[in-house]
């Protein structure tokens, strides 16, 4: 039969915390020198390495404000990776129909604005003004009207590609209230 030993916790109330042990809990300290604060939030050592810095919250935000992700590689290097993982990253891409962070009321995407620039518009311009500001701006800039000048021919496929935009997310919008 096991022998009773003295123990302060008898039952009702409790005289700790429910969790409390009574054994010493380690705590592993920051690896930044000279520092003592416990080192709670993991950092990697390198890019693609499972070693980790254990930081306090002060030395992670420096060492997360000077983390350069492309050391070590040439431009070209750089650039393809870059490139890779934007590929990869699609699913994390913004989405077409959200304008998050642009400017105006958030109902146009910075794309939309950019046409609107081009056609000289306001940002709360309806449909029927796109039309007209694309017609008349067509007007004076068709290669046409200004045969082999090569600005205007830039201008109109400039008008051209924002009405294109335009139409575009109007066309998404009338659908999506159908």
């Amino acid at each position: 039969m096991a022998r009773s030993t003295r123990s302060t916790d008898w039952g009702f109330p409790r005289w700790r915390a429910y969790g409390a042990e009574r054994e010493a809990v380690q705590v592993r300290m920051c690896d930044r020198h000279g520092c003592d604060q416990p080192g709670d939030r993991p950092a990697p050592k390198s890019p693609n390495s499972r070693e980790r810095w254990y930081f306090c919250e002060a030395h992670a935000a420096e060492y997360n404000r000077n983390w350069d992700y492309f050391a070590g590689l040439t431009a070209e290097e750089a650039a393809k990776r870059e490139a890779d993982e934007r590929r990869d990253a699609s699913g994390f891409a913004e989405a077409k129909y959200n304008g998050w962070a642009g400017p105006g009321d958030g109902s146009r995407s910075r794309d939309e604005m950019r046409a609107l620039e081009v056609l000289e518009l306001e940002v709360d311009a309806d449909f029927e003004a796109v039309r007209g500001a694309w017609r008349r701006l067509a007007k004076v800039n068709h290669p046409d009207v200004k045969p082999g000048d090569a600005e205007a021919a830039q201008r109109f496929q400039a008008i051209q590609a924002a009405y294109d935009v335009l139409k575009a997310a109007e066309e998404r919008r009338t659908w999506k209230g159908d």
